[in-house]
């Protein structure tokens, strides 16, 4: 008798046992792949009732949740969703997140391990609990520029606080409407999305960070002299070769000049001639002298291939590995398969603003919980010295040359000097079309603000005259303030 009692008991342990050990793995360790698996419709439910936080650029809500008559009790609404689609992104019932939605989406719904306590007070209170509050480093004025300059055509513009890394504006054009995206209706949110995906345009696709990158043509030559001067073999009194056309070693086609500067006037050019003319062939003669681990390494110094979060991911800047000569000379003035995004061409002239450091970029200033108490808050953080304070401000000095007396005339503000670099990608087109980049900042005696703008599929006149002219629009919107 005494051993069927303890058989019974040691069953019952052993049962309990087990069910407080499932319990605890339920409850701590397989709680989030439940809550997201796909066949969780509670899950769902309570994502999609639930009052999920503001996403704020000055103050203004940009995206919200607010009270919805359907089975969920929210419905998330985006304001100037062509002017900030590609920031918020869409939090869909059909395609779940995109954008700061998904990269902050545990703060935002309040599931962070920061609002812990908060979730606690919920619990007992009663109190359905709400998500934290997003303030963004964007100026409205600035966006607003950018979207406008933007308008019609394909392209991006990024712009920068050199000194703290805040991004001032992020515009990728075309845009698209996240609130098509977020609606409780599947069938239209599958019709958009269908849409939308099938635009050769591709208004999904935020250009300033990702998607298939761009060559960044001749704006590339500000690393390439970076290399020059560290290198210790160039100055900016050395004498480069300037042919109309270089050879490319092991082919039989040459690599011509840039035929809309004044190259021609001379067969010897310095840094300062070679970079406010946009002359390629001393640039290639550069990158040839000096070897293609040189070139990558300072591509790499400046941010090239590494991975970075703002929080967005942004897609990593590319040069190539291994290249033979002729590919060399073509990479060197952005060509053949460097691939770059405007942020990351953005950050390039940053860093040289800002004495050779370049700062991390940052799209969040704050994270407020309901009760307004700060969850997380920007601070400036060094990526990287992308090169010494010395060779910046010579770079920098060249840089207001190609503004003063070079190429890049149209983004001169009166009484104020402006750094900048133009860029012709050529992409292919039988039509003879190119992406045209323009990179700078200003003041160049105390930067305010760095810059990449670049427009998509335009001829040689239409890009001269779209890249330059809206730098300095948006130079004039900055430091009119």
């Amino acid at each position: 008798m005494n051993r069927a009692i303890r058989h019974t008991w040691v069953a019952g342990v052993a049962i309990f046992t087990v069910l407080l050990l499932a319990l605890t793995y339920v409850q701590f360790f397989a709680a989030r792949t439940l809550e997201a698996h796909p066949w969780n419709n509670r899950s769902l439910y309570d994502q999609f009732g639930a009052d999920r936080g503001a996403i704020l650029v000055d103050g203004d809500a940009k995206a919200s949740s607010t009270p919805s008559d359907d089975d969920f009790e929210y419905q998330r609404v985006y304001t100037d969703p062509l002017l900030y689609g590609h920031l918020t992104g869409y939090f869909s019932l059909v395609y779940g997140a995109t954008g700061l939605e998904a990269a902050l989406g545990e703060e935002l719904s309040g599931a962070s391990d920061e609002q812990f306590y908060d979730r606690v007070v919920s619990m007992f209170s009663g109190d359905q609990p709400t998500g934290a509050s997003v303030e963004l480093t964007i100026d409205p004025e600035l966006q607003r520029t950018a979207a406008q300059l933007l308008e019609g055509r394909q392209g991006s513009i990024v712009a920068l606080d050199p000194e703290t890394g805040a991004i001032l504006a992020m515009v990728s054009s075309p845009g698209y409407d996240p609130n098509e995206l977020a609606s409780h209706d599947s069938g239209s949110v599958i019709a958009a999305a269908e849409r939308l995906n099938a635009d050769p345009a591709e208004p999904l696709v935020n250009r300033a960070i990702s998607g298939d990158l761009y060559a960044p043509a001749s704006t590339f030559k500000i690393i390439d002299t970076v290399a020059a001067l560290e290198s210790g073999e160039y100055t900016t009194e050395s004498s480069i070769p300037n042919p109309q056309e270089l050879p490319l070693p092991g082919t039989d086609v040459t690599l011509p000049n840039y035929v809309g500067g004044g190259c021609t006037a001379r067969t010897e050019a310095d840094l300062e001639f070679a970079l406010e003319q946009s002359c390629n062939t001393p640039f290639a003669s550069i990158a040839l002298d000096l070897g293609d681990e040189t070139i990558r390494q300072t591509a790499q110094n400046f941010g090239y291939g590494e991975p970075l979060s703002v929080p967005l991911k942004v897609t990593p800047s590319l040069f190539p590995e291994e290249l033979n000569e002729s590919q060399l000379a073509l990479s060197a003035i952005g060509q053949y398969d460097v691939r770059t995004t405007p942020l990351q061409v953005a950050m390039m002239s940053a860093a040289i603003a800002n004495d050779g450091v370049q700062m991390k970029p940052q799209l969040v200033e704050t994270v407020r919980s309901s009760d307004l108490s700060v969850i997380d808050e920007f601070a400036p953080e060094q990526l990287r010295r992308s090169t010494s304070a010395d060779v910046a401000q010579t770079v920098s000095d060249l840089m207001v040359e190609v503004v003063d007396d070079g190429i890049a005339r149209g983004a001169a503000v009166p009484g104020v000097e402006v750094a900048g670099k133009t860029g012709t990608a050529e992409i292919g087109s039988d039509e003879g079309l190119n992406d045209a980049w323009f990179t700078g900042f200003a003041p160049a005696d105390d930067p305010q603000v760095a810059l990449a703008v670049v427009f998509e599929d335009v001829d040689v006149a239409t890009g001269s005259s779209l890249t330059s002219p809206s730098a300095k629009q948006l130079f004039e919107a900055v430091l009119n303030k």
